[in-house]
């Protein structure tokens, strides 16, 4: 079934990212979407025109800025098709696990985040997990069109695996060792953020080679999920890119 996604920039993304769209939908005599009809015009896209409160019902929320477009199923890949993103560019790979994700607002602000520093691909369950729909697309303002994302659906074998091709698999929690300067970090990598509350599964955690803290002066023992993950890769992406 096809997504139907919102927002001036989930739509400009896909549009820039050659995502798989069918139609346009924008606001009446709205100037701020002529960027937008001119990239539908380019791409042969039909457009079709609606006053604000049909917008809104078609959406299913005020939040659309405007404009929303319709859009086939974003096609996930296999999680070896990460590892040839990595090759292709000649960089050392860096994988993100999330394990069991719930919020799609949260899954949206990490893949931001993972396009932002370099992240070559996502890996997710495909059971007790979040996937890729038109909320987590919003929230991730379009990153998730340029990334490229897998759904397995053993993750403790997926992550052997990853260790069979080279990989350290680092987890992430309050009691880990620190992340600064962790020179672990610099390899072949997946990191593993846990899901809302609960964190890692216990299953998960043992398959760890390691486990990350974020080092931190509050009595607040625990951040965000997305906003811890942005931490840790923004550590990851500065030590990688060290000469």
């Amino acid at each position: 079934m096809d997504e139907l996604i919102y927002g001036r920039n989930p739509v400009l993304e896909a549009l820039a990212s050659g995502a798989n769209l069918q139609r346009i939908y924008v606001l009446k005599d709205n100037p701020k979407n002529k960027d937008i009809l001119a990239e539908a015009k380019k791409n042969g896209l039909p457009v079709d025109y609606h006053d604000r409160q049909s917008l809104t019902r078609l959406c299913g929320t005020e939040n659309h800025q405007g404009v929303a477009a319709q859009m086939a199923p974003l096609a996930y890949v296999e999680w070896e098709d990460i590892l040839s993103v990595a090759a292709e560019k000649g960089e050392v790979p860096l994988v993100l696990i999330c394990d069991h994700l719930e919020d799609p607002h949260n899954l949206g602000a990490v893949i931001r985040s993972a396009v932002c520093f370099g992240v070559h691909g996502i890996i997710l369950p495909k059971k007790r997990s979040v996937s890729v729909t038109s909320a987590v697309l919003k929230a991730s303002a379009g990153a998730a069109m340029h990334i490229k994302i897998a759904r397995v659906s053993n993750l403790a074998q997926t992550m052997d695996r990853l260790k069979e091709e080279g990989f350290w698999i680092a987890g992430t929690d309050a009691d880990g060792e620190s992340l600064v300067d962790n020179k672990a970090l610099k390899g072949p990598l997946a990191i593993v953020v846990g899901s809302e509350g609960k964190g890692m599964s216990a299953l998960t955690r043992k398959k760890c080679d390691f486990v990350l803290r974020i080092p931190m002066e509050s009595t607040i023992n625990s951040l965000n999920a997305s906003v811890a993950t942005g931490i840790v890769l923004y550590e990851a992406s500065k030590l990688r890119n060290q000469e």
